[in-house]
């Protein structure tokens, strides 16, 4: 597991890499990203039971 010290220098790295003026909009994306990873998630669960009954009948 990372501890606080290796934390700052991977946030270090990725302000090098990236730029401070595109985290914002970096976090942003992933960020929605991850909110549509997690509804396309939900809608396949709630896909999936309906799916088994319709194919046993």
């Amino acid at each position: 597991m990372l501890r606080g010290q290796e934390w700052l220098i991977v946030l270090l790295v990725i302000v090098l890499i990236f730029g401070a003026r595109k985290l914002p909009d970096l976090a942003r994306s992933l960020g929605a990203s991850a909110k549509e990873f997690r509804k396309g998630l939900d809608q396949g669960a709630d896909e999936e039971p309906n799916e088994a009954n319709t194919s046993e009948t």
